[in-house]
């Protein structure tokens, strides 16, 4: 029997699995001593971007639409951009920030929101929502609620869109950046009201219990900005008091510079502690200057035309396979969501994208496809089943196609090693 494989790194040994296939016809018959082609279709892992610039895209529009999260009009992303898009990433988060979903009361953009979902899906990507409940972008009609309206607000809100967009998008950052939700004072709303009332942990019950009953499957997670001890306390506290957290999201915007392996590492040990699956739901490596060290907080750090430079465009390829390689090195780790495929409409306007503003690709986009679909992938694969139809599988978790005569079955590659049949026509 021959095997299908390609080498792997010990440090990915967790992403691999093996499988003996038995290749049989429609009929049920084994297709014995017969050549078949062996190929990866997809990755386990959630290598993700935001598809915020998409939007109007799937929706058929030509027009520029206001749907940046951080205001401003976003940039209308078309099919050249869509193209490198799909041929990195595998999971989409698309924005659900409340005060653009629903600016006017009862006037929420789900048909928009749907039907970009369902073309991501269309694509073959598992689509995330973020987020179902945050202090910040909450709309302006919610900010003079009194409390206990504000808090029917958000569980409305809640069910609504979790309820719409059930089977389409049931991943969700179910509450966003707690650790400072009561004290926040950049700008008055209603949400950090609710949270001084109800406390922090009674608040992420609400946004988490209040998902799950619309979608008992979906898969909710934490997410915050804040990775100091008060994060690993709050989390603590949540699990401590019964609530059911599916994954934690760690954002990891690195405007400042690159953490480095070690500072990576030991932020994953803290937080793997949890026997939960780790997010890295935000991530950003610029390609230009970096913001200085005493910003504390980045939004208010802005300047125009930041530059992407071709210093910084080698940096940022060489810290983006640094930081991937570690990211997937760690078992505790489930997902990577780069946050933004291009410069153009970045946030902040900070050069964090692996595309330029005109649409090429930088080296970080190149570096990173090296490692997706080639260092971390089983390309086309010739192989011949034996007497019995058998043939090994062995690469990376995922999603496979077995060919034979111009027929073909599929099959998925998990982590645990066995047997499985596959019928190819």
């Amino acid at each position: 029997m021959q095997l299908a494989s390609r080498s792997t790194p010990a440090a990915m040994a967790h992403r691999v699995g093996r499988s003996t296939l038995t290749v049989r016809a429609a009929d049920g018959s084994p297709v014995a001593d017969a050549e078949v082609e062996v190929e990866q279709t997809r990755h386990s892992f959630a290598f993700a971007n935001i598809g915020f610039d998409f939007i109007g895209f799937a929706n058929g529009e030509t027009d520029v639409r206001p749907d940046s999260p951080f205001g401003g009009a976003a940039p209308s992303a078309g099919a050249h951009l869509a193209e490198l898009w799909f041929a990195l990433f595998n999971t989409a988060t698309l924005p659900f920030y409340w005060g653009g979903f629903e600016p006017e009361r009862g006037h929420p953009d789900t048909a928009r929101l749907l039907r970009t979902a369902r073309w991501f899906v269309d694509h073959g990507c598992v689509v995330k929502g973020h987020p179902l409940a945050w202090h910040t972008l909450a709309p302006h009609w919610v900010r003079d609620l009194p409390v206990d309206e504000v808090e029917a607000a958000v569980r409305a809100r809640i069910v609504r869109e979790v309820s719409d967009f059930r089977g389409v998008v049931d991943v969700w950052d179910a509450i966003n950046e707690v650790v400072i939700m009561p004290v926040f004072d950049k700008e008055e709303n209603g949400l950090t009201r609710l949270c001084q009332t109800l406390g922090r942990v009674e608040t992420v019950r609400l946004a988490v219990d209040t998902a799950r009953a619309a979608n008992p499957d979906a898969t909710l997670l934490l997410n915050d900005f804040d990775l100091s001890p008060d994060y690993e306390h709050l989390i603590e506290d949540c699990l401590d008091a019964g609530i059911r957290i599916d994954a934690l999201g760690l954002q990891s915007h690195m405007h400042q510079g690159y953490w480095g392996e070690e500072k990576t590492l030991a932020v994953l040990e803290r937080f793997s502690r949890f026997g939960l699956p780790l997010h890295l739901t935000e991530t950003t490596l610029l390609s230009g200057h970096l913001m200085p060290r005493e910003v504390v907080d980045l939004n208010d750090y802005r300047i125009p035309g930041w530059p992407s430079t071709p210093e910084g465009e080698e940096r940022q390829a060489d810290e983006v396979v640094r930081h991937y390689r570690t990211l997937v090195g760690h078992p505790a780790v489930q997902a990577i969501t780069y946050w933004g495929l291009t410069d153009d409409g970045a946030w902040l306007g900070a050069p964090g994208g692996l595309v330029r503003a005109d649409g090429t690709p930088k080296p970080s986009y190149h570096a990173l496809q090296g490692l997706i679909r080639d260092d971390w992938w089983l390309a086309p694969t010739r192989v011949r089943t034996d007497t019995e139809g058998r043939v090994g599988v062995e690469g990376f978790l995922g999603e496979y196609r077995v060919t034979v005569g111009g027929r073909s079955g599929s099959i998925v590659l998990d982590a645990t090693d066995g047997v499985a049949d596959v019928i190819v026509g």
